[in-house]
C-alpha cells in the first residue's frame, strides 16, 4: 500500500491560519509534478513560436494544446481532492466544504 504524505496543494492549503494538507500519495504527486512539467515545457515552446513570429493559427493550436492539458491537471486534482481531502472533511462532519468545492468548481468553469 502507498504510504500517505500530506502535502500541501492548492485546492486544500486554505489561508495562513488554516494549516489543511492534501493527502496525496507519491504517485499521485509524481503524476501532478510530471504533467505540470510538460505543461511548463509547452509553454516555453509557445513563447519561443512567438519570438520566432511563427503563423498565429500554429501557436493558437499549441495554446490549445498546453490550454487542454492544464485542463487535465485540474480534473485530476479535483478527483483526488474529492476523494481524499472532501471525503476526510465531510466524514469529520464538516458539510461546509461542499460549499467549499462548489465554489472551486464553478470557477473551474468559466
Amino acid at each position: 500500500m502507498d504510504q500517505i504524505e500530506k502535502t500541501p496543494c492548492v485546492g486544500c492549503q486554505g489561508n495562513a491560519t488554516n494549516n489543511r494538507l492534501s493527502h496525496h500519495d507519491e504517485r499521485t504527486i509524481k503524476e501532478l509534478v510530471n504533467r505540470i512539467n510538460r505543461i511548463e515545457g509547452q509553454l516555453r515552446g509557445i513563447k519561443g513560436m512567438i519570438e520566432r513570429h511563427v503563423y498565429c493559427d500554429e501557436i493558437l493550436n499549441q495554446i490549445s494544446s498546453a490550454n487542454a492539458a492544464l485542463h487535465g491537471v485540474a480534473k485530476l486534482l479535483l478527483e483526488k481532492h474529492m476523494k481524499s481531502c472532501i471525503l476526510e472533511q465531510l466524514q469529520e462532519g464538516d458539510e461546509q466544504v461542499i460549499d467549499e468545492v462548489l465554489k472551486t468548481i464553478f470557477k473551474m468553469m468559466r
